[in-house]
């Protein structure tokens, strides 16, 4: 859904550093940064309020109205974001003050919709990519877009100039790049080959066998073979 606007109260940090973003996430903040028209500005976000920005209707491409130690909103959108890589909680954002009227970059999840058909014949489908760059305005950047595979059968793939972008939204990805693919799935080895590998072997074995049968016996002394008696 484009056109989402979340307020979101921050306050400055004055103080940097390690120890004191650990502080921070202890009591519920999340550091981060500013980047606007002029300096960065370093600022603390409390967790549930960004949280709930960034998961609402808008999801990670809502434009967001923040508002430093109360003062004047910034029209901004998310930049970058870190991750705790054993929790999955956000441990950083930097976000990046906007211009509503000048469009932007953004990257937009893709989502697959219906049953292809080429399934329902037994193949396998393969989506490729699920996520798209798009130029847009601010508010007009979707918060994600819908690729229906109903049409795709056996054997065909769909590709990105095929998906239909809201009005206002440009591709900026390769048109040409595969999207989603219904492929016949890859076979196991038939097994009568198993079978017949398993019989030559046996058979191997066997001659192996008679072979050690019609072999002279080493302590039979009545043979006359030289060396097989002592002198």
């Amino acid at each position: 859904m484009a056109g989402e606007r979340v307020k979101l109260l921050v306050q400055n940090r004055s103080v940097l550093g390690s120890a004191e973003s650990r502080r921070l996430r202890r009591q519920g903040l999340i550091p981060g940064v500013l980047y606007g028209q002029e300096q960065p500005v370093a600022i603390s976000i409390p967790e549930r309020d960004l949280r709930a920005a960034l998961t609402g209707k808008g999801g990670t491409n809502a434009v967001l109205d923040v508002v430093v130690d109360t003062g004047k909103a910034h029209a901004s959108v998310l930049k970058e974001y870190q991750l705790d890589r054993v929790r999955g909680t956000i441990t950083h954002v930097d976000l990046q003050e906007v211009r509503l009227d000048q469009p932007i970059h953004a990257t937009v999840s893709l989502h697959l919709t219906g049953e292809a058909a080429g399934t329902k014949e037994g193949g396998v489908l393969n989506q490729v990519v699920t996520e798209i760059t798009v130029e847009a305005l601010p508010m007009e950047v979707p918060a994600s877009v819908e690729f229906d595979v109903s049409g795709i059968h056996l054997g065909e793939s769909a590709h990105l100039s095929q998906i239909a972008l809201p009005e206002g939204v440009t591709l900026l990805d390769d048109g040409d790049a595969v999207l989603v693919s219904v492929m016949q799935p890859t076979r196991e080895e038939p097994e009568e080959l198993e079978a017949g590998e398993e019989e030559a072997a046996v058979g191997e074995v066997a001659e192996e066998g008679a072979a050690a049968e019609g072999a002279p016996d080493s302590g039979a002394g009545e043979s006359g073979e030289p060396g097989t008696a002592e002198g």
